[in-house]
């Protein structure tokens, strides 16, 4: 059994602060149902974002959710965030878990069958493969790999690792959630799915019963 739970990733993105104070975003999600909650800004300096990991992971205490940083593992370290989230042009993973340590949670972003490789081959607790839908929550020059790419990709990691979490990003709404799980995944990371919701601890509610009723559908 992995020891990451992916059902529900919510990433609190810094261009949510016209919603509301990042932090108290991820204490609603966390509280409604997320099962991990990632951090994610590109625009903020160093010293903001060690702040305000550290805010979202005081708020988050108690609740038994994690957080990673998105890309930063000296924010990750200097903020005693739980792990880190890389992407393909970040720090690579080896050195990522060297310096955060063993218990640390590391995921790796797959986008293509180099990166599903190249995940099955360093030290992770999770991927996630995306976009898989068009999204207006990050520009990507990659195009999306649609559900049959994601299938594809989900099932080659599968035969080398059938144990890793695999999720799913971008577009991704109650629809497509169940979407996804029929084609693998192990859960589905969200942005405005969750908070441009007009309810934000209702849409988190939603979206992990629809998750959870998923996951119990495809593994009959």
């Amino acid at each position: 059994m992995s020891r990451v739970d992916y059902r529900l990733n919510a990433i609190v993105d810094g261009s949510l602060r016209n919603i509301a104070d990042l932090a108290e975003l991820a204490r609603i999600a966390a509280q409604n149902g997320a099962t991990i909650v990632q951090y994610r800004d590109k625009k903020a300096g160093s010293r903001e974002l060690v702040e305000q990991a550290m805010a979202i992971r005081t708020a988050l205490a108690g609740t038994g959710v994690p957080l990673v940083v998105n890309d930063r593992v000296d924010v990750a370290l200097a903020a005693g965030a739980d792990g880190v989230h890389l992407g393909r042009d970040d720090l690579d993973a080896k050195t990522a878990r060297r310096l955060l340590g063993p218990e640390a949670i590391i995921g790796l972003t797959v986008k293509n069958e180099a990166d599903a490789d190249a995940a099955l081959a360093v030290p992770v607790d999770y991927a996630c493969i995306g976009g898989v839908f068009e999204t207006l929550s990050k520009l990507n020059p990659d195009p999306p790999v649609g559900l049959d790419g994601f299938a594809l990709l989900r099932s080659r990691m599968r035969s080398a690792c059938p144990d890793m979490p695999v999720g799913a990003i971008a577009g991704i709404d109650l629809a497509r959630a169940s979407q996804v799980i029929r084609a693998g995944a192990s859960g589905v990371a969200m942005i405005s799915g969750i908070f441009r919701a007009p309810d934000i601890a209702a849409a988190t509610q939603a979206m992990r019963r629809a998750v959870d009723a998923a996951l119990k559908e495809h593994q009959k």
